[in-house]
């Protein structure tokens, strides 16, 4: 039977379980680990989880085990932990959860969910309030290829006179961010992200591939806009990532995407998040109020 140790986060008791259990073993980072991680960075990360329906991605036995997402929210979550429709809710009949809170991202934790997953739109599932460029480097290239192309959105953002905020995805690839906050369509920022992509891949042929087929990415970079779907969610920014290593989605700066093009590293583990928001505080908070107007493109 699971040991349960009982801790008070902001007022709520909670029950935690396995703590001594390894869930990252190259580093052997445990998951009383995993949970002080989140614990910390929900000052930071709970705002811009709040009002979302996330899917939770669960590794009870570490990286190295199964896995599973979960969309809908568990029956067993404590009666304070909130749920919402969430982006593959069509008729309600499937509650998310939504941690919008620092006991509800540590009870996630406790599930061993180390991926938490976002919509672009809140619990309005039809209003995005993001635009992202999700950069996906094919077999042969990596960081510093999508650092390159991610300066050529920049490019093309400055032109039409938007700002873009990018992080890693705590993967392989780079994300660029345009936030709205002002009434828009998935249809109208899927669109405009394609438009963008296509351009780019003309721009640049041997570089930057638009089309959704895996066999023409090798030595290119993706630039996935179809991630601007309401049915879709890309790894939440302060997600920990399931690889060997505890790889955060993690704010950067654009100077630091230009040192990733000339081949300086941009992958930050858990204790390195933490000492960058001690640091430099949340790069990405721009994205929860800067209002933004995307130009008409075709649907």
């Amino acid at each position: 039977m699971a040991q349960h140790t009982p801790v008070v986060v902001d007022g709520r008791t909670l029950r935690l379980s396995n703590l001594d259990k390894v869930l990252y073993p190259a580093t052997g980072t445990t998951k009383a680990e995993v949970i002080e991680y989140y614990a910390r960075i929900a000052p930071v990360m709970v705002p811009h989880l709040a009002d979302r329906g996330v899917t939770l991605r669960r590794f009870p036995d570490g990286v190295e085990g199964e896995s599973f997402y979960e969309k809908r929210c568990p029956d067993h979550r404590p009666e304070w932990v909130r749920t919402v429709v969430g982006p593959g809710d069509r008729q309600g009949d499937i509650r998310y959860c939504c941690l919008d809170s620092a006991p509800a991202l540590v009870w996630a934790a406790n599930l061993a969910a180390l991926e938490v997953h976002a919509p672009m739109a809140r619990s309005d599932l039809e209003t995005p309030t993001m635009c992202v460029f999700d950069l996906d480097p094919g077999e042969g290239v990596g960081m510093r290829e999508c650092a390159d192309v991610a300066l050529d959105v920049r490019h093309v953002l400055d032109g039409l006179g938007l700002v873009g905020y990018p992080k890693t995805s705590g993967s392989k690839g780079l994300q660029v961010y345009v936030p709205l906050n002002t009434p828009h369509t998935h249809d109208q920022a899927s669109a405009f992200a394609q438009a963008v992509a296509r351009l780019l891949e003309r721009a640049h042929p041997d570089q930057v591939v638009s089309n959704m087929s895996k066999r023409l990415r090798r030595g290119k970079v993706f630039v996935d806009w179809s991630q601007n779907s309401r049915h879709k969610t890309t790894v939440a920014v302060y997600s920990l990532r399931a690889r060997p290593r505890p790889t955060v989605s993690t704010p950067v700066t654009w100077e630091e995407v230009e040192a990733a093009a000339g081949g300086a590293p941009l992958s930050f583990e858990a204790p390195e998040v933490l000492a960058r928001v001690d640091e430099l505080g949340d790069l990405f908070a721009p994205t929860l109020t800067e209002r933004q107007v995307l130009p008409d493109v075709p649907v």
